[in-house]
């Protein structure tokens, strides 16, 4: 029953209202005006967006992506180089005032237990992209701080604003201190783009994968058919990561 509620209330929100609206025009037009050829068009836009918006769908697109790498169980490398991904300036944290997004959190928590692990420098890579976005890279360093981590152990780069800059400005500083064999951190759904990005620096980093956000085996359920803003978002990521990556291979 539980579930049964769950399918019903995701198509009278948004999403999914909006798409009961759609192609209830879509049965008007064709039932009521006769205009066919459009009641096609509109019913065939609805369904396409509506697939987009399932977990069904995003879990097959988004774990295809993330299947490019597997972590290593024995990761092997000089230094930990972890890409930023979004950071708010002035929301209050433990420690002080700016915090992570979901996502760079997730990675830094893998890279604070690999960097105990393995007892190497961290390089942390971000900058501030926005007016009103925080110092990715410094704040990590001051969560990292208040992990344990020392701040000898702890590199930064804060130029960064997009992947290919993570890339070419953390080259640089493993050129500078003769650090030869990164181990690199990032969401999985990044991964692939991100070691595209190093390539071209001639950097050959050994992938660690993290933040997954869809699981590695699903199984199916038929709630996994109800419309979800989260699952648009991450179909929408699937896209972006694609063009992206087409866009550094090709054009940069």
């Amino acid at each position: 029953m539980v579930y049964l509620l769950k399918f019903g209330a995701s198509w009278v929100l948004p999403p999914g209202i909006f798409y009961v609206a759609f192609f209830a025009l879509a049965w008007y037009l064709w039932n009521r005006r006769g205009e066919k050829r459009a009641a096609k068009v509109l019913a065939g836009l609805t369904l396409a967006l509506y697939l987009f918006s399932t977990s069904l769908v995003a879990e097959l697109t988004l774990g295809s992506l993330e299947a490019a790498y597997d972590p290593p169980a024995e990761p092997q490398g000089d230094v930990i180089i972890m890409l930023g991904g979004g950071a708010f300036p002035d929301t209050p944290d433990v420690d002080g005032a700016g915090t992570l997004c979901a996502s760079p959190a997730n990675r830094l928590l893998a890279t604070a237990r690999l960097q105990r692990k393995l007892g190497v420098p961290v390089l942390l890579s971000g900058g501030q992209v926005y007016g009103d976005t925080g110092e990715e890279a410094k704040i990590a360093k001051r969560v990292l701080m208040s992990l344990g981590i020392p701040e000898k152990k702890i590199l930064v780069e804060t130029r960064s604003i997009n992947t290919s800059q993570n890339a070419r400005f953390s080259a640089e500083i493993l050129r500078e201190r003769g650090l030869s064999h990164p181990i690199l951190v990032t969401s999985a759904f990044h991964m692939k783009r991100s070691v595209l990005n190093f390539e071209k620096q001639g950097i050959d980093v050994t992938p660690y994968p993290t933040d997954y956000q869809v699981p590695r085996h699903p199984a199916f359920h038929y709630t996994k058919l109800r419309p979800s803003a989260d699952a648009l978002l991450q179909n929408a990521i699937v896209l972006q990561e694609s063009l992206r990556t087409l866009v550094t291979r090709y054009l940069e």
